[in-house]
């Protein structure tokens, strides 16, 4: 008894070309790749710089210091 394939052989031979023929990194070679690999760590980057820009600002001009 053997089992049905996930794909159909034709969808996975187009599928595993179209990997082949790109020339991308392979960490950004799926269709929504860019977003995990690229988009998040530059969100983070930047949200990150923000307040530590923030910080050093009110730590120099001395806002929001309890007392």
């Amino acid at each position: 008894m053997t089992e049905a394939p996930f794909l159909p052989r034709e969808r996975l031979l187009k599928h595993q070309q179209h990997f082949q023929t790109l020339q991308k990194h392979t960490y950004l070679k799926g269709r929504l790749d860019m977003i995990t690999s690229v988009a998040i760590p530059l969100a983070l980057a930047v949200s990150a710089g923000a307040l530590i820009a923030r910080g050093i600002y009110n730590m120099s001009h001395g806002i929001g210091k309890k007392e």
